[in-house]
């Protein structure tokens, strides 16, 4: 009895999938690709970035930043240093004839979240009308920056999400990193052009500044040790749906790296997973439920299939093919638009693997503390 529940179980809920991804396949052709021909940029911007011991990588995102073929006058740069233990705060200051700002964050009593705390206090010093977030390790071509304000000119957007590529793998678990993260900002991108936004990454996003401050910046939201871009998206898309863009073109990718070891990627995933418990949009939980429920099946017919039931084995090679079958047509335009479609060769493994780590972080994800730029988070 038991295992035809976990068959028909299965059966419907890959399904489900198929029409889920599908959905977001959709979504993703939906979005336009943004072509800014000659125009330019006329807006004041203000990027922020919250480093926290990043001595190795800040100087050379500073120096892409200050390359960008973008108004110099137009352009302000704010770092806040997170209680960094490093050189952090020296290399910046190195900056500050070329006008790169330096904050310090001073907290004695402990935070969940130090950088909502750091980019509160970097809006409250900025005088741009845009405020850009990226992340001390990111790169980024000199078009970046035009690109993704002159997109939200045209469009007149109060929030852009902007593409994240991982770069510059050095290994087989690198590899499979970038194409399951490319899977993960394509949701993001799918969702808005579904217009119905679900996630985005503060590696490459933009909002209006006025907006940050309607909004009531991170108040309800700051006491969660991430959401700074996903749940901010939530609360601007509450109220303004139709306002919130996705900048599809290979101009305003921000480029950054993938974890070198399994302890720091899923420290960084159940960071990211940690706040879906308070997402208040129902239709953005389903979802999320959804897909978690359909690899728990899968992981109990595979695993039951090879133990002790083997009439398992007809619906549980179904199910990951078309698990597989549906991430190829959705992942495909995906792995084109950022030049990597050698990445698809990876999937099959991902295909298996993506199952044991999705039921993993959905559990591991919402209950205990983990570790994070070497700090304990609840």
């Amino acid at each position: 009895m038991a295992i035809q529940l976990i068959s028909i179980a299965l059966v419907i809920f890959t399904g489900v999938y198929i029409l889920l991804v599908g959905y977001m396949r959709s979504g993703w052709g939906a979005l336009p690709v943004f072509s800014r021909g000659e125009k330019k940029a006329g807006t004041k911007v203000s990027v922020l970035i919250a480093a926290r011991n990043e001595e190795a990588n800040i100087g050379r995102t500073l120096s892409d930043i200050l390359a960008q073929d973008f108004p110099r006058e137009l352009l302000e740069i704010i770092v806040v240093d997170d209680h960094s233990t490093d050189r952090t705060s020296a290399i910046v200051q190195s900056f500050s004839k070329q006008g790169v700002k330096l904050l310090t964050l001073r907290e004695s009593e402990p935070l969940n979240s130090y950088k909502k705390k750091a980019i509160s206090m970097a809006i409250a010093e900025a005088i741009g009308e845009l405020i850009i977030t990226t992340d001390a390790d990111c790169r980024m071509g000199k078009n970046w920056l035009t690109t993704v304000v002159t997109c939200i000119e045209q469009h007149h957007y109060f929030l852009l999400s902007a593409p994240v590529v991982y770069s510059q793998q050095r290994s087989f678990f690198e590899e499979l990193q970038t194409l399951e993260f490319l899977y993960l900002i394509g949701l993001g991108a799918a969702g808005i052009g579904n217009r119905y936004p679900s996630t985005c990454n503060g590696a490459n996003l933009a909002y209006r500044r006025d907006v940050f401050y309607e909004m009531g910046g991170f108040n309800g939201i700051d006491h969660l040790a991430s959401g700074d871009d996903e749940l901010f998206l939530h609360k601007v898309a509450a109220k303004y749906p139709d306002k919130i863009g996705f900048c599809k073109s290979r101009d305003a990718i921000v480029y950054t790296d993938a974890k070198r070891n399994l302890r720091g990627f899923m420290n960084q995933r159940r960071r990211w997973a940690s706040k879906s418990t308070h997402y208040k949009n129902r239709g953005i939980v389903a979802l999320g439920i959804s897909i978690w429920f359909f690899n728990v099946l899968l992981l109990l017919s595979g695993v039951a299939a090879l133990t002790c039931c083997q009439e398992l084995w007809p619906v549980f090679a179904a199910a990951i093919s078309l698990k597989f079958l549906i991430e190829f047509i959705f992942l495909y335009p995906l792995c084109r638009f950022a030049q990597r479609k050698d990445l698809l060769t990876y999937l099959p493994v991902l295909t298996i693997v993506h199952v044991v780590y999705m039921v993993y972080i959905g559990v591991a994800g919402n209950m205990g503390k983990y570790q994070w730029k070497g700090r304990r988070v609840n």
